[in-house]
């Protein structure tokens, strides 16, 4: 995947519901807060930063070191390291998971600390190459 070139504020305006930018707002905030980096939009994903990625069995990409997309049911947080890295999970709040996706349908029913700990060191870990299996490398 690459960026895409398109407008973060304009995406915005496209998501619905009105909760759901609002969520999309404050994960702007604070993604940019942890990662030092401005938000780009790679399809309708909003990420921050670049990585590229590569598999034992070769396969290999790029994507945000960190992001999140705003969709109708739920807000999609990509965590690179997966769910299973973060016993935490058990005290953020109301949410769903996948192997590598955090859903939460309100920002306000989880704890923001315990979330942003969860950004922290999800990006400490793309930061420092992955793992066996999955190597990174840092490219913005």
């Amino acid at each position: 995947m690459k960026p895409s070139g398109g407008d973060v504020a304009a995406h915005l305006l496209g998501v619905t519901p009105e909760r759901r930018r609002a969520d999309a707002e404050i994960l702007i905030d604070l993604m940019r807060e942890i990662s030092g980096r401005e938000p780009v939009l790679w399809g309708t994903i909003i990420g921050f930063g670049s990585c590229h990625y590569r598999y034992p069995t070769g396969t290999e990409g790029d994507c945000g070191i960190l992001g999140f997309a705003p969709r109708k049911a739920a807000t999609t947080i990509y965590l690179l390291d997966g769910v299973d890295a973060h016993a935490e999970l058990a005290r953020l709040g109301p949410h769903t998971t996948g192997v590598g996706c955090l859903y939460v349908k309100r920002l306000e029913d989880v704890d923001l600390d315990v979330l942003r700990g969860i950004l922290t060191r999800s990006l400490a870990w793309v930061e420092a190459g992955g793992s066996e299996g999955m190597r990174l490398t840092v490219t913005g």
